[in-house]
Parts: C-alpha cells; structure tokens; sequence
C-alpha cells in the first residue's frame, strides 16, 4: 500500500520523508496551484449574482500545470491520500484547491503544528475532512480583496496618473496609520520646558515634583518592540525664570526627607511569541525585518526546529509545558512556578493553534550553532529563550520612592532592585538597577548641587517596521500572516521609504493616502478594516454565509461608495509636489521601472502595472490575486488595450513554431504590443536564433551596417537582454557562433560537465564543489554552466539527496538525466 502526502512547501520532503518512511510519497504542490482568473468585468474571475458568487479558477502559470501532472501520477499510485497543507485558513483552502483540481473524492485532512515524528504520526492517526467553514472564509478574502484591489486600482488610483499602482484593503489602511503620524509630526510644534533637580551627598539624585503625587512609572510595561528607555526628569518647567527660582530655593534652604514608599513587586513572565511579537523582538535585538525574519522562522520550522510560525494563539501543549518543567527541575529548580504558567490570547485568536514554541526544550540553542546559519541559531535562541521564560516564576523587583523637600518645594528619587530574577535568567525586559541609599524618614540630607537643563518637547516619532506591526496587531488590521507582506508591498510601490530604519511616507504614498480620506474614508480607517477582519472569523466559524455576506457588502456599501469616489477623482487635483517631505531617493527622482517605459511607449493615456508575488492575500491589487501568479506585461497591455486586441508574450524556446514569419527572413510578426509605435524610435528586431551567451532570442539593433541587415551579423541588445553578446554567421557550418575569443572563455576545460540538463535554461550543469554551513563539510553540487546565466537570474541549484539516490533541486524536484528523460518519454 502507497500513501501520498501533499504539502505545500519542498523544503518539508526531506524531513517527512524520513518520518514516515518508504510506504509514503511526500509531493508538494509548491503553494497556490490555483487562482481567480482574469476574466469578467474588471477581470475579477468571478460574478456577484443576487446573493450568489460565480468563481471561475484557472491553473497559476506554468510551473502550477507541471506540478499538478506530476502530481495526478502520483495519486493514481496511492492507495490513500492525506492532505497536509499548512494548519491555517489559507492552507485550508489551498487543500481545497488541490481536492478540487485532482478529483479527489475523499482526502484525508491532517495538520500539524511542528514537524516532528510524534506530532506527525499522531496527526496521520487522527485524519478528518476538509473544514468548508475555513475554506468558505479563504474564498471570501480571495474575493473580497480583488473586488477592492482590482476596482479601487483602476477606477481610482490609475485615474490619479501620479505613479500610484494599487490599493487594498489592508495595504491602504497600513498606509493611513503611517501618513496620520507623519502628519502629527509635521503639525507639531515644539516648546522649551526645564528639567530641575539636585543632587545629594548621601549619593541620589532627586527631581522636582509640583506635587507629592506618585507620577507614572516609565518602564512599567515592558515591550517586545523595542521600548526605548526614558530617562527621569523633573515635572516640566515652562520659564528659565521659574527654573532659575526653583534652584535658588534649593541652593539656600535645608533639605529632609519627608516620605519613603517601599514594595516589592512581581512581574510575571512574557506570554510565548506569536507572530506579530516574534517580528517584534527580532526587529528590535536582532535588527531584522518582518520579511526577514518570517524567511529565517520558515527555514527554522521546515527543518523541525521550531512550532508553526503563522499563529496568533499563545497557548503552549501540556506535553512542552510539561517538559520546560523537567528542564527547569534539573537546570534551574528555583525557576519551577507553583503551578503551570497560563496566557491568555486576545479575543479571536485561533485557540487550536500553538504558540510559536522549539520542538524539543532540550535541543538547547548553543547545540545548534553549527547546524544553522548565524540567523537561525539567534532567532531559534531568542525562540528558545522566550518559551522557557514564559513558563518561569515571576521577577521581583523592590521599588523605592523617596521624597525631599526644602521650604515649600518637593524632590523625588525613584529606585529599583532586583531581588529574585526568575524569568528574566531568560528573557531580561527590565530596566536596570538603581541602587538607593538606606534612609530613613525625618533624616536631613546634604545637598551637593542643584540644577536645570533646557530641553524640547519632541514629536512623535515614525514608525520602525517591529512598532508598525504592533500597532497593526491591537487595531485587527490584517492577520498573522499579512504583517510582513503588506509592509513589503508599500516598501516595493514607494508608498514608504526607510529613513534612519523608520517607516516614512513618500509624497506619492502622502498623495495617495489624502485621495483616499477624501473618496473612501471608510475603507482605510482601521476599525472599519479590523470589522471586516472579524467577519471573516464569523465566516470561519460557520455562523455567517459567505457569499451572502459578501454579496451584501458590496451592494450596499462598496458598490455606491466606489460610484461616488469615481465622480470625485474627476475634479480632484495633484498635491504631489506641495508636501513637505524627503524625496523617497537620494536624487529626488523615483526609479524609472519597466512599467514606467512601457506606459511611454503606449502614451499618457494608459498605465502600465507591475506586479510583485506574495504569499498574502490580504493586499490584492489590479497585478495580483491572493498571492497568486503576477500579471504579466501582456496580461497589463491587453487590459489596457481592451478586448479586441491580443497581445503575444514570446517564448524562450528554440522552437519557431509559434512564430509567425511576415518575410522569406522568418521575422517575427509585429503584434499588438508594438503595432502603435511607428512613429516612436523603434526597438531592436527580435530574432529567432538563440544567444549562445544568455540563451535568450537575438535582436537585431538598428545599424547602419549592410553586413548586419544582410543577416551576417546578430547583437544582443543590451536594453533588452543585459547581454550585448555579437554573433556572426559561419559560412561553413550556416551556424551562428560567438568570437572565438568569447567561444573559449565560455566553456573553460576547467569545467566539470554533467550529463544533467538546467531545469531553467536546459544547458548542461556543471560539478561545482562548496562548503556546507551547518557542518564544515565540503560537498558538490550541480550548477548551471554558464556564468553569464547565472548572473543573469538561472540560480537553479541540485544537491545529491543521499536516501533516494539521485540529484534534487528545491525547486523542480529530482533532476533527470538527457538518457533518463529520453528514455521515459520513449517508453512512455
């Protein structure tokens, strides 16, 4: 009996294939193998009918279409078939897709939360059907975000012609939270005030109070996003004259001691990471970015590390619970609590998830460092840390408070001491010592020095990307899963730049957010997008309709208000140019990208839109769709162009059968994409020979030279391809060749060829031997022969997979040999 195992991510194979063993086929469908199309009204992919929704999916590009037949061999060899996508709402409905897509009639639904062999096993035990509710409420974000994303960009932001190219749903409201400060910052206006104090002999420093009132303690709550320490000073003075009188009382009248308050405090321990905190703590200890660090956390989870990473649950099993105990009993008896230590997750979290927790408490950090790379030991360290803090006692802390006074005025001193770590051996979130001499009440003291200090207020400060996603976490925009990509998404559309690791506006993102205030107020208000956010976990737990929900949002919400904001982009004017920031690059002036030329050539009048992949769903905009395949520069031409126009992308591809010859030479014939630009200077004539340098299609640049018209000659644009490689027609052979100077330094004899083809450029890969990092050994590894195609994007890597005997890339799965393949194909 076969079993098949579909997951979502190659990097897992490995590590499951070993724990299940030779009866189990592990495939993985590479993550989204389906997506809306790009059909219907605005191209949405699907139709809002009464209170019904008509999806129409399409396969997600090529690749999607060679997993899928790898995929449907694989299910006519097993006997059982398990679906393991990952253990949340978008895993769930890509598991749907693959049921749907596959025909399967009964698959086997099991999650796991940490690949290890006795969560894995106990998973397979326990199987259960695909959760419709959670699946309902994936469908209804994938809908909900393109209606948003594909009808506010081209109806409204397009319309602007300001180099605007998207809007979403929780793009747009994370883009608001960061202008709104921005223009906090800008409208402030700074005061001078006086920080007085005085210092005494007895060695303690103490400020002016107007009052014996406790003020606030500062470093009262602790926080994973990098709390930065405020120094004490006194009740603020508003006058030089005020502050100098302040300290001539102090200098000329005796001082005595009036008042101590002692108490000592606990401070429980942090609750373990989630994935907003995660991104937090590693934002502010290890400097990494939200994107960076959900990188390192992946690696990390798919090598059986570490628990699932995309999790807004603090709950902990009872057997880590129970083992973090034992830990502690043998390493640090002091730190074992009374009883279990208990957190509670906010309201909505999904509780059957964990937090995000080590595998095992004694795979110990400083065990791993020479299995991981440098990031993934401190991160696993700074996992490892918290989770065993948490399950810690408490610290205590012994707080002073003492209170001078000379004539009428009174001083405060604060202190602090740590008396019982606890948790913080761990997890240190407290501020340090500050030791207060023994004192007592009714004591004179001497004074020393007395003194003020100029200061300023200061405005608000920006956002740094750990803070931004905490702030995104308490207003419920977005889910665990959109931090990290939606703070990309603005980085990438020039929304916002980083000045000094600080979020801030560009005048393009400042411009869009006021259009937005101004037409849709609603949408980009945070408690409007969390409401939204909520009703999806309605939708999730089974107590709301999907498309009935969805269908009425629209029709009386979305539908009038989108109406009435397109009637406002027509008399609304630039301000692009009249807000006073930093340009978002050094010279002033936004990159000119690939879109930016094709919009000069197609004229003022249309937009070209470039769109970037992600796994999130939560921003669509008019290039994407839930993470799906990105719009292609002809899906963009031909929406632009409408319906009656086609537009052919080439293909990388020796074949010429696709190319329609319009002379004897066997020119490829002019298709829309190019048909309007006679009277623009003309591009370099596409060719059907190969470059033997960069392996794409030839172009002609236009020359003067006889020689080069008459065909003895090809370039390859350096515009176009990057390359600028020249070839020249041998007459004998009737092939084109490179110099010969460029013919031997391309295939040096140094060169250890392989029988094995790239899976990306089809050219032979070559031995290349490297040094592995997590043990020291050296190994060998094929890699694409060519130089010049590696730098130019064909990364395509194979690593020997030693339990099953062949060559394997990360991405295309096993490498077959030019005889292995030929002689399948030849059998079958």
């Amino acid at each position: 009996m076969t079993k098949l195992l579909l997951i979502e991510s190659p990097g897992k194979s490995k590590k499951l294939s070993q724990i299940l063993g030779a009866d189990w086929i592990v495939k993985a469908s590479m993550g989204h193998i389906r997506e809306l199309a790009q059909d219907g009204e605005d191209s949405l992919g699907f139709d809002l009918s009464g209170d019904r929704i008509n999806c129409r999916y399409e396969i997600r590009g090529d690749r999607s279409h060679k997993v899928l037949s790898e995929l449907r061999q694989a299910v006519k060899q097993a006997t059982d078939i398990y679906i393991a996508t990952d253990p949340d709402r978008e895993g769930e409905t890509i598991g749907w897709h693959l049921a749907q897509e596959l025909r399967l009639k009964q698959p086997k639904r099991v999650t796991y939360t940490e690949i290890t062999k006795a969560a894995v096993m106990s998973a397979i035990s326990k199987p259960r059907t695909l959760d419709q509710n959670l699946i309902a409420a994936g469908r209804a974000r994938d809908c909900l975000d393109k209606l948003v994303g594909y009808k506010g960009s081209k109806h409204l932001v397009w319309q602007l012609k300001n180099g605007a190219k998207s809007m979403g749903r929780v793009q747009s409201a994370t883009l608001h939270l960061i202008c709104q400060r921005e223009k906090e910052i800008i409208a402030f206006v700074p005061e001078d005030y006086w920080s007085v104090w005085v210092e005494y002999k007895e060695g303690f420093k103490a400020f002016y109070r107007a009052s014996l009132k406790a003020a606030k303690d500062e470093n009262s709550e602790p926080d994973d996003a990098g709390k930065n320490e405020v120094k004490p000073e006194s009740d603020k003075v508003k006058t030089q004259a005020e502050a100098d009188r302040l300290v001539a009382i102090a200098k000329a009248n005796p001082h005595g001691i009036i008042k101590i308050e002692k108490k000592t405090v606990n401070q429980s321990p942090p609750a373990p990471f989630i994935t907003s905190t995660l991104q937090q703590a590693a934002g502010a200890k290890l400097r990494k970015s939200p994107e960076q660090t959900m990188k390192i956390a992946q690696s990390l989870y798919e090598a059986g590390h570490i628990t699932y990473m995309r999790t807004d649950s603090v709950v902990l099993s009872e057997q880590f619970c129970d083992a973090v105990q034992k830990y502690l009993e043998a390493n640090d008896p002091e730190n074992v609590p009374d009883k279990t230590t208990r957190h509670r997750s906010k309201q909505g979290a999904q509780e059957a998830h964990e937090a995000i927790r080590p595998t095992n408490v004694n795979r110990l950090p400083a065990q791993l460092q020479t299995q991981l790379s440098a990031d993934e030991a401190n991160l696993y360290e700074l996992i490892w840390n918290r989770a065993v803090a948490s399950q810690c006692r408490p610290a205590q802390i012994a707080k002073t408070r003492i209170i001078t006074q000379s004539a009428d005025i009174f001083w405060e001193a604060r202190g602090q001491v740590l008396i019982f770590p606890g948790y913080t051996r761990y997890w240190n979130n407290i501020s340090d010592d500050v030791q207060l001499p023994n004192v007592v009440e009714g004591q004179k003291v001497n004074l020393k020095s007395a003194n003020s200090e100029k200061k300023q207020t200061q405005p608000p400060p920006r956002y740094t990307e750990p803070k931004l996603v905490q702030l995104m976490e308490r207003k419920g925009i977005g889910r665990p899963s959109t931090y990290s990509p939606t703070i990309k998404t603005l980085k990438e559309r020039e929304y916002v730049q980083l000045t000094k690791s600080k979020l801030q506006p560009t005048p393009l993102g400042m411009e869009l957010d006021d259009f937005l205030a101004k037409v849709l107020p609603d949408l980009i208000a945070a408690e409007f997008t969390a409401q939204m956010e909520s009703q999806l976990d309605v939708i999730a737990d089974g107590k709301q309709n999907w498309e009935k929900w969805l269908t009425s949002w629209n029709r009386e919400y979305f539908d009038p208000a989108l109406k009435q904001a397109i009637q406002a982009v027509k008399g609304y004017t630039s301000t692009a140019n009249s807000h006073n920031f930093a340009p978002a690059k050094t010279t002033g002036k936004r990159r000119k990208t690939k879109s930016d030329a094709l919009a000069e050539i197609l004229g003022n009048d249309n937009e070209v839109v470039k769109g970037k992949k992600t796994r999130s769903t939560s921003d669509i905009t008019p290039t994407k769709a839930t993470g799906r395949r990105s719009k292609t520069t002809a899906d963009a031409l031909a929406e632009i162009l409408g319906n009656d126009n086609e537009v052919v992308k080439q293909k990388k591809t020796r074949s010429t059968s696709d190319i329609a010859p319009t002379k004897a030479t066997g020119r490829r014939s002019k298709t829309t994409a190019n048909s309007g630009n006679e009277n623009k200077k003309s591009f370099a004539e596409t060719t059907e020979i190969l470059c033997l340098k960069c392996n794409k299609l030839m172009v002609k640049v236009p020359t003067k030279s006889e020689k080069v018209k008459a065909g003895h000659f090809l370039s390859c644009d350096k515009r176009q391809n990057g390359c600028g490689a020249v070839m020249f027609l041998n007459d004998k052979t009737k092939q084109y060749e490179l110099p010969y100077a460029e013919r031997a330094a391309k295939t040096p004899e140094t060169k250890d060829l392989s029988e094995f083809p790239c899976p990306v450029c089809s050219l032979p890969m070559e031995k290349h031997n490297y040094t592995d990092k997590k043990s020291g050994e050296t190994k060998t590894m094929l890699r694409c022969s060519n130089a010049e195609n590696r730098k130019d994007g064909c990364k395509e890597v194979a690593f020997w997979w030693t339990t099953q005997k062949h060559w394997w890339s990360p991405t295309f799965g096993e490498i077959k040999s030019k005889g292995d393949a030929a002689s399948k194909k030849k059998r079958s």
